[in-house]
């Protein structure tokens, strides 16, 4: 009889089950659910008041639904009964957190909270919490706290603290009946399960513990907020489990709602693109993946801890046990080249592509890719949703500069591939000149498989050889090959995540190999990009931030 994982993965706006064959790794089919309610950023369910600047929420019923309608729907798409479904794995986009009771009941489910937009989950790119993380770091610089090196020297407002911190602060009741506030990717395994596992991956990379240390002491809480003393015992509590432990076993409830055999085993849920690395082959230093989706998030390995300047954390045994796992980030890729369709192309090209019958994504990169780097005098800054590496700053805005009467859409299109690329490259060259030398360059994600002319750029901007993963979802199957270790080589699976990952993942045979031309060219746009990056990033001149605010209070004025 044919065994399989499924791999559940949460995404911004979206989440998939992919079924996966444990032998070979051949992914048989996916389902994917939008969420009904997308992202929350602008007004509450059933609700008239607008929601605060820079708020990104979601409803955890959405996550539900996933299971109740994905999870069933491959098994049906394949034919596959769940007595053939040995194991399941799950990633989040994270940092996504949301407060619960005692019982796991999410405080947006009870009629009491579900008015109050902090009962809610908070996604990932919730920037609203930045001066909470601006008085974080002010007082772990002042009491030189050394886990502040794990983290770039910076905490950002997308992790947990600073978010729970914003709860206590702006609605203190929320912050007090919240029996947990937990991880989202925790929660759906505490869902399936019926037990409350922290996942290690998630806890070491959002709610800055170690495995050597823990977490911060309660002197620092208290610093932060007398409130937040027995933050930790009171908040966080749960024992810390390694991604390659089995989480616990499907429980009636987990049954019920996936339609699989109870007693099924659960891995620890997972990060999505730390997931990813041994679903492209890498369980070994050297080799950084980028995970390519609305926002992409960079990932690698060393034998060694580093702390590295601006670079978003280190955690021992972040994705493979033995090794330690750099994680680093743009806050917004395909969100950029998304917002740019929808509001800056003009209608005459959407009629050109309808005709032609392709995306308008596919007609600009048609009409510009014949260019050579720099001919169309535009350079762009990559901060269209802030910066997560290396400024770490959710406060700096986007830009675009050298336009003139004679730009063509397609031509700013290009410019905001190559601010994308560059901003890869500053985090390349932060992780080489901390120590972490980089060899290769892995690719995964729908743009990965897409955008050949986006991948070209990348090598060239980067002189890297670029690999792109076989899986259109590779954080889905590397949840399934998790899956497959939550099982073990006693269900069918593996005992190991280097075995998993050596039956189960491929890449494709295409590599993209820089061009030496566009290479030199690219080079002198990077000396520029990197001057305007250090000028409005580092405090030279910090006129995004000053425009935020005059924003903030002509807002305020229209309410």
């Amino acid at each position: 009889m044919k065994k399989y994982t499924i791999g559940i993965d949460y995404g911004t706006l979206s989440g998939r089950a992919v079924l996966v064959d444990v032998e070979n790794g051949e992914e048989i089919c996916f389902s994917v659910a939008e969420y009904k309610h997308g992202v929350i950023d602008e007004y509450l369910p059933d609700s008239l008041e607008r929601l605060a600047p820079e708020t990104a929420l979601q409803h955890p019923e959405d996550y539900l639904e996933v299971l109740r309608t994905t999870v069933p729907e491959v098994l049906r798409m394949a034919n596959v009964t769940k007595e053939q479904i040995i194991g399941i794995g799950v990633d989040f986009t994270s940092c996504t957190v949301l407060p619960v009771d005692k019982n796991g009941t999410p405080l947006c489910f009870l009629e009491e909270y579900k008015n109050r937009p902090h009962a809610y989950v908070k996604l990932w790119k919730h920037h609203a919490a930045q001066g909470q993380a601006d008085w974080f770091n002010e007082v772990a610089h002042q009491r030189k706290e050394k886990f502040m090196g794990r983290y770039g020297d910076r905490m950002s407002s997308e992790w947990v603290v600073p978010k729970a911190m914003q709860i206590l602060q702006e609605d203190e009741e929320i912050y007090r009946v919240m029996d947990r506030f937990i991880e989202a990717g925790d929660w759906i395994v505490w869902m399936l399960t019926g037990e409350e596992k922290r996942s290690l991956c998630q806890a070491g990379y959002k709610a800055v513990w170690s495995k050597k240390e823990g977490y911060p002491d309660k002197e620092f809480f208290t610093a932060l907020d007398p409130r937040m003393t027995d933050f930790v015992e009171e908040k966080l509590s749960g024992d810390i489990y390694a991604t390659t432990d089995c989480a616990g076993y499907l429980s009636r409830n987990g049954a019920e709602l996936t339609g699989l055999l109870e007693g099924t085993p659960v891995a620890v849920a997972n990060v999505d693109a730390h997931v990813a690395l041994p679903a492209v082959r890498i369980t070994e230093p050297g080799k950084m993946l980028m995970i390519m989706g609305t926002s992409t998030c960079h990932i690698m390995m060393s034998n060694e801890e580093h702390f590295i300047p601006g670079v978003g954390g280190v955690v021992e045994d972040g994705v493979v046990p033995g090794y330690y796992a750099y994680e680093a980030g743009q806050a917004c890729v395909g969100d950029h080249f998304d917002w740019f369709v929808k509001n800056c192309v003009p209608g005459d090209y959407e009629k050109e592509a309808e005709n032609k019958g392709i995306s308008i994504h596919r007609l600009l990169e048609e009409k510009v890719k014949g260019q050579l780097p720099g001919e169309s005098g535009l350079i762009a800054l990559d901060w269209w949703n802030g910066n997560r590496s290396i400024l770490t700053d959710a406060d700096l805005s986007g830009m675009l500069l050298g336009a003139t009467l004679h730009t063509k859409p397609e031509e700013i299109y290009r410019a905001l591939i190559e601010a994308t690329a560059f901003g890869t490259r500053i985090i390349i060259e932060a992780f080489e000149e901390g120590g972490v030398p980089i060899e290769e360059l892995y690719a995964a994600g729908g743009i990965a498989q897409k955008n050949a002319m986006m991948m070209q750029i990348y090598a060239d901007v980067t002189n890297k050889e670029i690999r792109i993963s076989s899986s259109k979802q590779a954080p889905a199957l590397g949840a399934a090959l998790f899956g497959a270790v939550a099982a073990g080589a006693a269900r069918g699976g593996y005992d190991t995540i280097e075995e998993a990952s050596k039956h189960m993942s491929r890449l494709q045979d295409k590599i993209y190999t820089p061009n030496a031309d566009h290479v030199k060219r690219y080079n002198m746009l990077f000396k520029e990009y990197k001057i305007l990056h250090d000028y409005f990033g580092k405090g030279e001149n910090d006129v995004m931030k000053r425009l935020k605010v005059i924003k903030s209070y002509a807002m305020k004025a229209k309410k």
